[in-house]
């Protein structure tokens, strides 16, 4: 049987997962237990329920409709995506395979509040290891973060960069052409040609990037189809840009889920 993997347990998840599971696939959803929804203290305008619902009371209905039609529940952080022959989704603790992957993992977390960050974007500020890693050979780096996300890039970087320091407060970056330097808020100074974002969780434009589908600011580029450019990875929800709803979620788990039901067969 053809497996799939949802990352992400929100509306848009959680609905392709469904269809993905109704439609013949085995599915694995990685619950997160991050996104807006959880801390909606009341929903008023979704269909079928006319006293309004939590939406920690919504995320937990359709985590247990999930269940009931047998889907596997993974209460990790997922941490890296690679394609090699198959989809490989990582988490500290190890890596799952599939054939096709949904990213639904809501809207990506905003930029740090670290002065000058965005002016050095591109010249020494990144937000994926996999993808720049090679360009930093040699020289000294700083990975902002300290969750397991951030230690994932820290591990991905170590074969190619003299050395990598984490950090947690960093106050601003400094440099001419490109960065040069790291000022803390306690103010030292950390010389770093590289700084690499990974506060909190990998969101859903990090996974993208990684295994090089195009994005758009916050946004994941994808079809009509909810399918990206990869043969087999789709986005669905909040990822996608456009109304931040739950029904707008929903429709395009639905989407997604079908087509990759499609796709794999």
């Amino acid at each position: 049987m053809k497996k799939i993997i949802v990352i992400g347990a929100g509306p848009a998840g959680i609905t392709a997962a469904i269809y993905a599971k109704r439609g013949g696939l085995e599915v694995t959803v990685f619950n997160m237990k991050i996104g807006a929804l959880g801390k909606a203290k009341k929903i008023d305008n979704y269909y079928g329920f006319p006293n309004g619902i939590s939406g920690q009371q919504l995320m937990k209905n359709g985590l247990e409709q999930a269940a009931n039609l047998g889907i596997e529940i993974i209460e990790k952080e997922v941490v890296g995506l690679e394609l090699t022959t198959k989809f490989n989704v990582e988490t500290k603790e190890g890596s799952k395979e599939g054939d096709a992957v949904i990213i639904a993992m809501g809207s990506p977390r905003k930029v740090p509040k670290v002065k000058n960050i965005e002016k050095y974007e591109g010249r020494g500020v990144s937000y994926c290891a996999v993808c720049d890693g090679f360009f930093f050979k040699g020289k000294k780096v700083a990975v902002l973060g300290t969750g397991d996300y951030a230690t994932h890039e820290v591990d991905v970087l170590k074969p190619f960069v003299e050395s990598v320091t984490m950090i947690d407060d960093a106050e601003a970056v400094e440099g001419k052409d490109v960065l040069e330097k790291i000022i803390l808020k306690n103010g030292k100074e950390i010389e770093a040609s590289g700084l690499f974002v990974a506060m909190g969780s990998a969101g859903s434009v990090d996974l993208a990037k990684k295994i090089g589908t195009p994005t758009e600011g916050n946004k994941i580029i994808t079809d009509e189809k909810m399918a990206t450019s990869i043969p087999g990875l789709y986005s669905a929800g909040d990822c996608n840009g456009g109304l931040t709803q739950v029904a707008k979620a929903v429709h395009e788990g639905a989407v997604a889920g079908l087509a990759a039901v499609d796709y794999l067969k």
